[in-house]
């Protein structure tokens, strides 16, 4: 039992974390017009050869959407995934 209680510790510790991660994603989730907008400007960024994993697209998702860098790095994640799988 000794030996779960710093493992639950932690757990208990991550869910605010996650449940603003899910809350995020949802939004996103329940407005596809806002992922197929970014889907568009994440391929213009592609066609100069900047792929959407780069530290200056978070920097400019958080920036424009007002997210931190992390839920900005989320978002992207999300979005290529569920919207525009072609993007790189």
């Amino acid at each position: 039992m000794r030996r779960l209680l710093p493992t639950l510790a932690l757990l208990l510790a991550a869910l605010p974390a996650w449940g603003q991660q899910s809350a995020l994603l949802e939004s996103v989730r329940q407005n596809p017009q806002r992922g197929k907008a970014l889907c568009q400007q994440l391929r213009q960024l592609n066609a100069q050869g900047i792929s959407f994993t780069a530290n200056q697209v978070t920097t400019i998702v958080a920036r424009e959407q007002n997210l931190s860098p992390t839920d900005a790095e989320v978002v992207l994640t999300y979005v290529v995934g569920f919207h525009c799988p072609d993007v790189r």
